[in-house]
């Protein structure tokens, strides 16, 4: 959606008033460890789309859950917020986070390849004392000159 100052101050204002809706006014189990990570209304404000994040194992007992008090958060937030319209919601599950902690984990598990010097190209530079030593490839262009030779 097209984001201008009213519609960042609008947005922030519902995601407010629905993350404290679902911390103190929700006494459901399910929804426990919960965040609002994002909120997006529409122009006309009868539609509300939120951004929920948990744990990722719990994703169907959230989403589920989310369901089940649907109808009481919308009743609550349209009191909260006095607009004319009460939006309909629609929530999301977020799962930036879940793709930023499993980058994380892929940056901590660096290849030994990595450490290698490489030249410009990108491939592993040689030191001079262990390329006589090493055994030649099958295929390697520079082998097959000095074979010739």
């Amino acid at each position: 959606m097209k984001q201008n100052q009213h519609s960042r101050r609008t947005n922030e204002q519902a995601r407010v008033k629905l993350a404290n809706i679902l911390l103190f006014e929700i006494a459901d189990p399910d929804l426990a460890l919960v965040t609002i990570t994002g909120v997006e209304v529409s122009v006309d404000k009868s539609y509300l789309r939120a951004y929920v994040s948990c744990d990722s194992e719990r994703y169907e007992e959230v989403t589920a859950a989310l369901a089940r008090a649907k109808g009481r958060i919308r009743s609550l937030l349209g009191r909260a917020l006095g607009w004319r319209v009460t939006p309909e919601l629609d929530f999301r599950i977020d799962t930036t986070t879940d793709e930023a902690e499993r980058i994380s984990r892929a940056l901590e598990d660096v290849p030994p390849t990595i450490g290698v010097e490489k030249d410009e190209f990108g491939y592993p530079v040689e030191t001079t004392g262990d390329a006589e030593s090493a055994p030649a490839a099958e295929g390697d262009p520079d082998v097959d000159e000095r074979e010739g030779e």
